[in-house]
């Protein structure tokens, strides 16, 4: 039998797959040794620390998955803390308590509380920056051989995952690993000079091509950069769109470059520093330099102020960090109606959300906090999904006047879905042109009274006082008024 060549998959003529575009919904789950201690400070945010620009402001990120690199300065919150609390034990002592509680693990329950979200996909992290792998791993490590658990949370949540219908994806700390390189973190300047290399890039290939193979996953989230060449980075990406044709890869996998090594030397330090404060302070969070090959890109903790043609998810956690953190109160959490304003604004934009819970270590529980938000998520979902998923933005963006309410479109077909941040009795839509042909109704079908004015189309939203905000009010047959669509 003559074999036939196999040509590997061009990531340049990869297209996003529909399936994302129309998904709107994920959950990010950060489980891991730093839930154990679930500690971070909480004053500053993690986009305020990096666009101040100083050299050891990530010190005090309020990132509780950062804890092994907070640890590494001394005078840190973490440090002071950890002192206080455990004394001299080191980082990696966390292994046993965190085995333990996991013992407690029922990832058919994260599912159930994913799928009742509303939520397409899941994003599981399998290793992050302290190089912990949450699967029995194959390739060896060449410094900590036994850094990895016995029993595959990865396969488990997966095949959790899938069974309630979800697409399944898998984080992966490519940028860094600590157990490869323990330079302690405190500015944009460190994050690229502690690319670890030498042995690690090869390590990385390998475990993301083990994660391919094993799992199939239909997303891989990479944080950071990448520590191999640009070549070895398409290869990689070949090989997974050859596995898994409708699979996505994100925007962080800036390729290893020899100038990363004196980004924390003198002048590389003071540019790299004042370059990130300034696109921190331009794009008001952290939006990272695109890739030479990306699906979609990545907002941390902010958004785009207009509407999108490249596909994007804005990604957060429920409070100020991703990893549980106990100290966390409830000022931190995002409220509700912040949360489903987001929700919204960031389809309308054409994005997806990305919410992160962190799961508690002693136990491998959501915290309540963490599951309410799922709540109301899923209450929301489960009204207005309609409205949400399989939609596309519809062209403009309202610009309401200071005290008014504010109004984003999403459209499928010949409907317009107008999403209502606050309840009101009434509501003009300059926006939005009437046609012969249109009706307004609210989601569940009930007709209501409008009239077509010259400051554009005016809505009786009395019958819906009771629904509470955000809420959705469906147009058929309607056009945008002159002048109004939004630039692409």
């Amino acid at each position: 039998m003559v074999k036939t060549k196999r040509f590997p998959h061009d990531p340049r003529r990869h297209f996003l797959p529909t399936w994302w575009r129309d998904a709107k919904l994920g959950v990010f789950v950060h489980w891991s040794l730093f839930s154990v201690p679930a500690f971070a400070p909480r004053h500053r945010s993690f986009n305020e620390l990096l666009a101040s620009g100083k050299s050891e402001a990530l010190s005090e990120v309020p990132y509780a998955e950062w804890y092994e690199n907070s640890l590494r300065f001394p005078d840190s919150s973490v440090a002071r803390l950890h002192r206080e609390n455990w004394g001299s034990r080191s980082y990696e002592s966390f292994t046993d308590e965190f085995l333990k509680g996991a013992a407690q693990w029922d990832p058919a329950a994260w599912a159930r509380s994913f799928v009742q979200s509303g939520a397409r996909y899941v994003i599981f992290v399998t290793k992050h920056a302290d190089g912990f792998c949450l699967w029995p791993s194959g390739v060896t490590h060449p410094h900590k051989e036994q850094w990895k658990t016995e029993r595959d949370f990865v396969g488990e949540l997966a095949d959790a995952v899938r069974a309630q219908g979800m697409r399944f994806g898998v984080y992966y700390c490519g940028g860094w690993d600590w157990s490869f390189c323990d330079k302690p973190v405190g500015s944009m300047a460190d994050v690229v000079a502690s690319i670890p290399q030498g042995d690690y890039p090869a390590y990385a290939d390998a475990q993301v091509r083990e994660l391919i193979d094993r799992y199939q996953p239909s997303i891989i989230w990479n944080d950071v950069a990448w520590p191999g060449s640009k070549r070895k980075v398409m290869d990689l990406f070949s090989y997974y769109y050859d596995a898994v044709p409708d699979g996505v890869v994100n925007d962080r996998w800036m390729p290893w470059n020899p100038l990363f090594r004196y980004m924390d030397r003198g002048p590389g330090r003071r540019i790299a520093n004042g370059f990130n404060a300034k696109a921190m302070k331009k794009n008001g969070g952290l939006v990272p330099p695109p890739s030479p090959h990306f699906d979609y890109r990545t907002a941390e903790y902010t958004s785009f102020p207009t509407i999108q043609s490249t596909a994007w998810e804005c990604v957060r956690g429920v409070d100020k960090g991703f990893g549980y953190n106990a100290s966390s109160v409830a000022d931190d959490f995002i409220g509700r109606e912040d949360l489903l304003s987001l929700f919204t604004d960031t389809v309308a934009k054409g994005g997806n959300l990305l919410v992160n819970i962190g799961p508690r270590g002693s136990d491998a529980q959501i915290p309540p906090e963490h599951q309410e938000r799922l709540d109301w998520l899923g209450t929301f979902t489960s009204t207005n999904g309609d409205a949400i998923f399989d939609t596309q933005p519809w062209g403009v963006l309202h610009h309401p006047a200071p005290g008014e309410a504010n109004v984003r479109f999403t459209s499928r077909d010949d409907l317009v879905f107008a999403h209502i941040d606050r309840v009101v009795t009434s509501i003009t839509l300059p926006d939005v042109q009437a046609t012969p042909t249109t009706t307004v109704t609210s989601i569940d079908g009930s007709q209501l009274t409008w009239t077509q004015g010259s400051s554009g189309l005016e809505i009786d939203c009395s019958l819906l006082s009771d629904v509470g905000a955000p809420f959705v009010v469906v147009l058929h047959g309607v056009v945008q008024s002159p002048a109004k669509r939004e630039n692409l």
